[in-house]
């Protein structure tokens, strides 16, 4: 229960920096077509992802608690994107390219899929067909 709450809390501090940070990125930037404040706050989840997980194997700097909080809580309520790339980049420092590529085809292709998948079947409940 107390690392279901360590992360929790640390998936709201992250939730909340990435509404602040993509707000703040949306000011500088105004928004075009291109989505730039997601991908600020996937590539800035991805930095501080490299960052805290090499200190993390390098030293015993941070506790498993520590660890819990800052890399699942806050940055996967921050960006989830963070852990994908670190996990590919895992498989790759493990020279496991088939993964590698597995990995990174099957989080695209059926993260679309799924999107238009639950978007045809919102579609499709409310009675407005495909989309």
């Amino acid at each position: 229960m107390r690392d279901l709450l360590l992360v929790g809390m640390g998936g709201f501090v992250g939730s909340v920096a990435r509404y602040a940070f993509g707000a703040w990125v949306t000011q500088l930037v105004p928004a075009g077509r291109f989505p730039l404040a997601t991908l600020a706050v996937n590539t800035l989840g991805c930095l501080a992802i490299g960052v805290f997980s090499s200190i993390a194997e390098q030293s015993s700097a941070f506790s498993l608690h520590t660890r819990l909080v800052v890399i699942t809580g806050v940055l996967g309520g921050f960006t989830t994107f963070s852990a994908f790339a670190y996990e590919s980049y895992f498989l790759a420092r493990e020279q496991a390219w088939a993964f590698v590529a597995l990995n990174i085809a099957a989080h695209v292709l059926l993260g679309l899929a799924m999107v238009w998948l639950g978007h045809a079947a919102a579609s499709q409940l409310i009675g407005r067909g495909t989309p």
